[in-house]
């Protein structure tokens, strides 16, 4: 995710003066967002070429005067020569922000597309660079908003002191959550019953008293924060708490409240900052305390996420839990490739498993499920992935199998590796950093591994 060269922000112009200079098609499109304002919007120009009477601002019909800014809290500059550059001169001189139409290197601040509906207002800015492309998606938000939007903003901030009164802290925010997203209360509205219906949702969660703690058991995917489902995305924005592993990325951390608090819990190879049972703890005494915990994992929470103890855990103490489900990177590794690892007459299932501590009896199962055309998928095995494969040419499995191996799946910077079991074993190539699936089995074949490194030489037919 890039960064911004602007911040966004609202700014004050109420009992303030918008001044735009300049009399063209321009300087009209400028006063028609400005109007929208409190602000009284002035505009200067010798000679004002379109019809500004149908807009409720004043012409002055000659040339710019820098006492024109006094009580300015913005300038638009919509025209070229002599107006133009002295206006220009005289905001900068004043400190007051500039607009110099169409010249984003002279700008001090842009004009979003604005969807409106006031007190809400929506911004959507490209810092100048594709103000098309700024209109279009302006255009699909404006489509998913209700109509009600506003009053409904009205409604809430007109209720800001008796919920403060009645409802602390988090429980406030969770009446205002309901308030506006209730179809209930929306609804109320066509019937001018909106104020009523606010009031009698209120006076239920004052009647509900401190509402429980509930942890959601979140997969946030194999790494890429669009791989998210929209149910994930919409409980970050309730969470209190969010709890997450180091594999989880940051812009999927940054998905939820920005008030929201955020633990770092995660476990890398060789460095443990929580342990398991710390963890357990730490989110049966978030919720404990009344909190909405977002426990956020890497792929799915029930794939070798040690969701399983957890929920015990929440269990022993009486805590609601719902578990959301992610791409496990297995699957992910599947899509990055193609792979179908499930194949009509090739490969009947497929098997997850950890290469990571396997015993012998589980070698020889994955051996005997891969000879018998299955295909396994193996987590946690890079570190080990030469001596499991000989292992398996040992329990039986064919040196000839297939394998691929996919190393930070569902990434951008994905790498992938392809040979068969022998050439895994050989242990000759070094697999790059990162989590890996190792994936053995025939229907690796009828993957797209073109791009693919060879583990030690190609030794199947890529379709």
């Amino acid at each position: 995710m890039g960064e911004l060269s602007t911040f966004p922000v609202s700014y004050k112009v109420e009992g303030k003066r918008i001044v735009i200079v300049g009399g063209g098609e321009e300087a009209l499109n400028k006063a028609r967002l400005a109007i929208k304002t409190t602000a009284s919007v002035v505009i200067i120009s010798p000679e004002p070429q379109p019809d500004f009477a149908e807009l409720p601002v004043s012409v002055l019909a000659r040339a710019f005067r820098p006492d024109d800014l006094v009580d300015a809290a913005l300038v638009f500059v919509a025209c070229t020569g002599a107006d133009g550059e002295a206006a220009k001169a005289a905001a900068r001189a004043r400190g007051i922000p500039l607009n110099v139409v169409d010249v984003p290197s002279e700008c001090d601040f842009y004009t979003p597309a604005i969807i409106d509906r006031a007190p809400v207002s929506i911004a959507v800015a490209s810092e100048g660079d594709a103000p098309v492309l700024a209109r279009l998606i302006r255009a699909r938000i404006e489509a998913a908003l209700s109509p009600n939007l506003g009053a409904l903003a009205r409604l809430a901030g007109g209720m800001r002191a008796r919920v403060a009164e009645l409802l602390p802290g988090a429980r406030a925010r969770r009446y205002y959550e309901e308030l506006v997203t209730s179809p209930e209360v929306e609804a109320a509205f066509l019937h001018g019953e909106g104020p009523a219906k606010a009031e009698a949702l209120l006076d239920q969660h004052v009647a509900e008293g401190d509402s429980p703690g509930v942890v959601w058991l979140i997969g946030a995917g194999p790494g890429s924060e669009d791989l998210l489902t929209l149910r994930a995305q919409r409980l970050l924005q309730q969470a209190d708490v969010i709890v997450h592993d180091h594999l989880v990325p940051a812009a999927a951390v940054e998905m939820g409240r920005r008030d929201a608090e955020r633990i770092l819990v995660g476990k890398q190879k060789g460095h443990h900052s929580f342990t398991q049972s710390e963890i357990n703890a730490l989110i049966v005494r978030l919720a404990g305390a009344g909190k909405r915990v977002a426990r956020l994992k890497g792929g799915d929470p029930m794939v070798f996420g040690r969701a399983g103890e957890e929920i015990e855990a929440l269990k022993a103490h009486g805590i609601d839990y719902h578990v959301v489900p992610g791409v496990t990177a297995a699957l992910a590794a599947a899509a990055d490739t193609a792979t179908p690892v499930t194949l009509r007459q090739v490969s009947t299932g497929f098997v997850l498993a950890t290469a990571h501590g396997a015993n012998s009896e589980e070698l020889r199962h994955w051996a005997a499920l891969a000879s018998a055309g299955l295909t396994l998928a193996l987590y946690m095995g890079k570190s080990v992935a030469g001596p499991t494969a000989a292992r398996l040419i040992a329990e039986g499995a064919s040196p000839a199998i297939p394998v691929g191996v996919v190393v930070r799946a569902g990434r951008n910077d994905r790498v992938l590796y392809r040979g068969t079991l022998g050439s895994l074993s050989s242990g000759a190539t070094a697999l790059e950093d990162g989590p890996a699936i190792i994936f053995v089995g025939e229907a690796i074949a009828h993957g797209d591994w073109r791009q693919a490194n060879a583990l030690a030489r190609a030794e199947f037919k890529v379709a």
